[in-house]
């Protein structure tokens, strides 16, 4: 089939109109990607986008991963199977809310190495990945026989730079990796960003969320090589930890996607958010930090846990004005499952268990997580201080994001973002060497903006006491990639950081929520699997459990707390919590 853009995208030469909506597959267990995108189809879109994150694909440097989870072909060959069109936006930058919008963390090793720019030493990155990446997408393009229709460059580049010789790199490595479908670029409807975040040879598209004849007729005035196409439609929005829970109202967002398809193509942004599990939500940096939740529900026409909502509905009828709605039969059972209350079955300290979980890293000074290999989660300083008098005051140097400080095992104080710019008053009473431990917590890098460039985590500087540096430095990183690791048998100290597992048995599998009132501030485990974070400063109040990590038989769940604020319990309930 041959892809072709004038002024739609047209198919053997006949023009068609883009009804896309978009499914992350790395927010989705693969057990549901089929589902999502049945019901995709149901709605009556009949193409489906994705980002592609190099952060997952490629998690050190020359190891790469496409299996499982991260099988992008197998998730292709699904929308294909289902006679659905594929978008595919493979930009090194994806932003997504994304960890570090989709950078890997690795990059932060290397100093001086300008992000999403043409300096040689990220374009060298960039290439080793599209050679490991696209021979794997080249074949599924529809020119091939497959249903990949577009492939991004960049995206909303003219938001955040104007390197033009970064974008004729990315758009001629595609070529020469034989990418042959057309290219996009994606940005906002104004001159600036349009100017500086389009390339020849790609046609632009632009992303809003309302008005859409005004937004349109930016892209006509300011781009000569366009296509009229909103590529990121916001249906909805995403949260942040300490925020509300962020809604569209369905009747006005559907009144407004009807005005968009009578101009042109769209791809809802989200269709389906689904979860940034483990450690990848990102963060936005305004005056201060904003790490969003692990839910990316997004106020989305499908729920976290794929649930049709009003909004579905209401699309669906826009839709059906524009092109016939399809009989899809939905093939996956699932259900939701109430599990009910489980008791804490044996609980142990993080200090208690540092040599399960990590082998300190010797330095004078402390080194980022970044410089000592690690990537996502915790990491904890710990010296012996040199002064014999109290510890009046501290401060952490080229800190990020979150530090509790602990003097001989006690809380001394906690320091988040910008609190981390300034000395911190202590003054407690210690006897000569005294231990200081600092829990340092990574919670998510920025995705979007300038701030992308200062994203090493933990300590990248130093540590001064009393307005002298400490030194001598033993560092654990904790990613927790195996918490399967932590010794229950050992002491438990009520107020400190530590470990609390619970035990239920499922005969019938479903779809769950883990409740967490009662709670302070951490990160829970399902089977070994990190589902995300929980913090009681909301909106999130209850993290998603697929049934897919879920097991006939004993299910494991491990929380681990830092802020010394337990509960004796647990909830699995039905039901979700986000406001």
């Amino acid at each position: 089939m041959n892809v072709e853009i004038k002024n739609a995208v047209c198919l053997d030469g006949r023009p068609v109109q883009v009804i896309s909506g978009s499914i992350h597959y790395f927010r989705v267990v693969p057990g549901y990607w089929r589902d999502r995108l049945e019901k995709l189809k149901a709605m009556g879109c009949n193409a489906v986008e994705t980002y592609i994150p190099w952060n997952l694909h490629e998690p050190e440097k020359g190891r790469f991963c496409f299996g499982g989870g991260l099988d992008v072909e197998r998730f292709i060959q699904l929308a294909q199977d289902l006679g659905l069109y594929v978008i595919l936006r493979p930009s090194p930058y994806i932003c997504a809310e994304w960890e570090f919008g989709g950078l890997p963390a690795w990059l932060l090793r290397e100093d001086g190495m300008r992000l999403r720019t043409s300096d040689p030493a990220f374009l060298r990155h960039v290439e080793d990945y599209y050679r490991a990446l696209l021979p794997r997408l080249v074949p599924w393009q529809a020119d091939r026989g497959g249903p990949v229709i577009l492939m991004q460059v960049e995206n909303e580049y003219g938001s955040y730079g104007g390197d033009k010789a970064y974008l004729r790199f990315l758009r001629d490595v595609m070529a020469r990796e034989g990418v042959s479908v057309p290219l996009v670029t994606s940005d906002g409807p104004v001159r600036e960003a349009l100017e500086r975040g389009t390339v020849e040879g790609a046609a632009a598209t632009v992303n809003f969320g309302s008005k859409a004849a005004e937004q349109f007729g930016y892209l006509d005035e300011f781009c000569k090589d366009r296509l009229p196409m909103c590529m990121e439609f916001w249906i909805g929005w995403f949260d942040h930890w300490g925020g509300g829970h962020i809604v569209r109202e369905p009747g006005e967002a559907a009144e407004e996607l009807d005005k968009l398809l009578a101009l042109g193509s769209v791809n809802l942004y989200m269709f389906h958010g689904g979860t940034s599990f483990g450690f990848m939500n990102g963060a936005n940096y305004s005056d201060h930090l904003l790490p969003d939740v692990s839910s990316y529900d997004y106020d989305a026409p499908l729920s976290e846990d794929g649930q049709i909502t009003e909004k579905y509905r209401r699309f669906q009828a826009v839709i059906a004005k524009y092109r016939p709605i399809p009989e899809v039969p939905f093939t996956t059972p699932i259900r939701r499952k109430a599990y009910g209350r489980l008791a804490v079955s044996a609980k142990a300290g993080l200090f208690e268990n540092l040599d399960k979980l990590s082998s300190p890293i010797p330095s004078p000074t402390p080194r980022s997580m970044e410089r000592l290999g690690q990537s996502y989660g915790y990491i904890l300083y710990r010296s012996t201080l040199a002064t014999t008098g109290p510890m009046e005051r501290i401060r952490l140097w080229k800190a990020n994001d979150r530090a509790q400080v602990f003097l001989n095992g006690r809380p001394a104080a906690t320091l988040f973002d910008r609190e981390l710019l300034e000395e911190k008053p202590i003054g407690l009473p210690f006897a000569p060497g005294a231990k200081l431990d600092i829990l340092m917590e990574n919670m998510g890098r920025v995705n979007f903006g300038p701030m992308l460039e200062d994203q090493r985590k933990g300590i990248d500087l130093g540590v001064t006491v009393n307005g002298r540096w400490q030194h001598q430095w033993a560092q654990y990183p904790l990613p927790l990639e195996d918490v399967g690791a932590v010794d229950f048998s050992r002491e438990y100290r009520p107020g400190l950081p530590a470990f609390y597992r619970f035990v239920f048995h499922a005969e019938e599998l479903g779809d769950t929520f883990l409740d967490f009132a009662g709670w302070g501030k951490g990160c829970a485990f399902v089977n070994g699997t990190n589902i995300g974070r929980f913090w009681d400063a909301g909106p999130q109040k209850r993290l998603y459990i697929p049934a897919p990590l879920l097991r006939e038989g004993e299910n494991e769940i491990v929380l681990f707390e830092t802020e010394g604020r337990a509960a004796e319990h647990i909830t699995l309930t039905d039901w979700p919590a986000l406001g």
